[in-house]
């Protein structure tokens, strides 16, 4: 069997199946190396927006650091100096930054 794919697919594009395998085989490998890597990721964003609780370090996606002060359905209310309060969307939290040191 794997000798007469072999086969075809050294013939170029004289056996119809080819092109069929070789596009079967293209697929194959955008969904594995591109498409699979980024649903985990998108999975493991959202797990760690959905874990979220008050005074967790977080980076959102304009670069603002801060910590979590109150966190509501939609909205988390973050301190990003004394006295100083954002109230941002969860879905703008980019990244848990308690490994981070805060200068």
């Amino acid at each position: 069997m794997m000798n007469n794919l072999l086969y075809v697919l050294a013939q170029g594009g004289q056996s119809p199946y080819a092109s069929l395998i070789f596009l079967v085989l293209i697929i194959v490998v955008f969904y594995f190396f591109m498409i699979r890597p980024q649903m985990k990721k998108q999975k493991d964003l959202k797990k760690m927006r959905e874990g979220l609780k008050n005074g967790d370090k977080i980076v959102t996606t304009g670069g603002i650091y801060g910590r979590i002060v109150e966190v509501k359905e939609q909205v988390i209310i973050i301190e990003v100096d004394s006295n100083v309060r954002l109230k941002v969307d969860k879905n703008s939290v980019h990244a848990d930054a308690s490994d981070l040191q805060s200068k």
